[in-house]
């Protein structure tokens, strides 16, 4: 189905669901972001030891900012932004491909496997929600293609 075959009401309900998706991506990555800063031997105990705690860090602070940059163009509804889709996708697929590959070899543990599935979950969502309600119909055309 392409955007043009879409009623005016689902793409509404297309934009509120895209608008949550970016909230919740958003919340996800500041609060697992902040985690390991704020109390790192909670984060620990839940996900396994680390040997390099300042990589820990570093990923945390990685992951709150794109957190951030995802909530504020949540709230400016600017969920369908090249930039903000690729933003929201390409961190999504990073996490998701790292959590699986190195839980799969047994380097970090399975409880990275639900993080990996709410990743993949989040590209699937952002990819249903790919028509919206206020592109002129050249640029809906453009994003069905």
């Amino acid at each position: 189905m392409s955007c043009r075959d879409v009623t005016a009401m689902d793409l509404r309900t297309r934009d509120l669901w895209r608008h949550r998706l970016l909230t919740a991506q958003a919340g996800y990555y500041v609060l697992t972001g902040f985690w390991p800063l704020v109390h790192l031997s909670s984060f620990e105990k839940l996900t396994g030891p680390k040997t390099d705690d300042w990589l820990v860090r570093m990923v945390g602070c990685l992951a709150a900012t794109i957190g951030v940059a995802l909530g504020v163009a949540a709230v400016r509804r600017r969920g369908y932004s090249s930039n903000v889709v690729v933003l929201a996708t390409g961190s999504a697929l990073a996490f998701a491909s790292i959590d699986i590959i190195y839980t799969v070899i047994g380097r970090i543990a399975p409880i990275y496997l639900a993080d990996a599935a709410l990743e993949l979950g989040g590209i699937v969502g952002i990819t249903l929600t790919r028509c919206r309600s206020d592109a002129p119909p050249e640029q809906a055309a453009e994003a069905s293609a």
